[in-house]
């Protein structure tokens, strides 16, 4: 049995392992189905503290579990398919395997939100992506024209990067304005090579074997149009990756987990942190706040039990 079991190996779980492990209580990191979390798929990290230059994403994530795993914190790559938090020791079944635990830290992140097109689903991986850094360099995509679809800092970036791949990269918009920071719209406002479409909605795509376009609605006058692409970048949001949990602990009714006193959620030894219990701020270094006040909060539980 495990003192601590933290479940996510982004900013926020790798931060709670860090404070855990210097705490001496072991803890053991469950990866998940993407370890090191969302940020491995950014480029370059302008904003987390202590980087004036920026850094790389899968660096960073390196760089924190490293970090983690000096003092003592043991990373697992696996994903808990199966919780019952009814008694403690908590039950957990990772990939099949049984494990138990007194305490848990849960920072399973959150994953990316789809259209819900059934072409969506059926294009996936032949021109449909959700990570430009992961696809935009592929073969496929260089020197074609390419569809974002979104509108805050997540689409800027991606839409920015596609450009160095695309002959021309369309940004697709609900709004009339991007809801990205100011420094990310006008990078985007300013590239020649990025064509704003606003008010409109991906509600088709195109394709056979691969994706060949778009069918676009403007939201305005109901107007429809075709637009020719070879890849769709959807960059629309996150929803937490909270599945597993429903009906062990309480959730909002977007399945973010409710915190009820700090990072305690409303099954003592049971903590939150990061973008599975934050669906305002959503940042890396908010996340890593969230780990450490959740390794506290879990110390101190750990200590009142003796």
């Amino acid at each position: 049995m495990h003192d601590v079991v933290i479940i996510g190996s982004g900013c926020a779980g790798l931060t709670a392992a860090i404070y855990t492990a210097r705490a001496n209580l072991k803890p053991v990191v469950l990866s998940g189905r993407m370890p090191l979390g969302l940020l491995t798929t950014t480029t370059v990290v302008e904003n987390f503290p202590g980087f004036p230059e920026g850094i790389d994403g899968i660096e960073l994530m390196q760089r924190l579990q490293g970090q983690a795993e000096r003092f003592g914190a043991t990373i697992e790559y696996g994903a808990v398919d199966q919780v019952d938090l009814s008694a403690s020791p908590f039950q957990l079944s990772v990939d099949g395997k049984p494990m138990e635990a007194r305490s848990l830290i849960i920072a399973s992140g959150a994953g990316h939100r789809k259209l819900g097109l059934e072409n969506e689903v059926r294009l996936e991986n032949k021109g449909v992506t959700y990570c430009a850094t992961c696809d935009g360099a592929l073969p496929i995509f260089r020197q074609k024209p390419l569809v974002v679809v979104g509108g805050g800092d997540s689409a800027c970036e991606e839409a920015s990067y596609l450009t160095r791949f695309g002959s021309i990269v369309h940004l697709v918009h609900r709004r009339g304005e991007l809801r990205a920071s100011r420094i990310m719209a006008e990078r985007v406002l300013n590239n020649p090579k990025i064509q704003m479409i606003w008010n409109s909605e991906v509600v088709d795509i195109h394709g056979d074997g691969l994706v060949t376009g778009v069918k676009l609605r403007n939201n305005q006058d109901d107007s429809e149009k075709d637009l020719e692409c070879a890849g769709v970048f959807i960059a629309v949001g996150h929803v937490p990756n909270t599945q597993v949990f429903q009906g062990q602990i309480q959730m909002d009714d977007h399945g973010y987990v409710k915190m009820v006193q700090g990072s305690q959620t409303s099954v003592p030894g049971v903590f939150v942190a990061g973008d599975c219990a934050d669906s305002v701020y959503r940042q890396a270094i908010t996340a890593a706040g969230m780990g450490c006040a959740a390794a506290i909060d879990c110390e101190r539980y750990l200590a009142s039990l003796g």
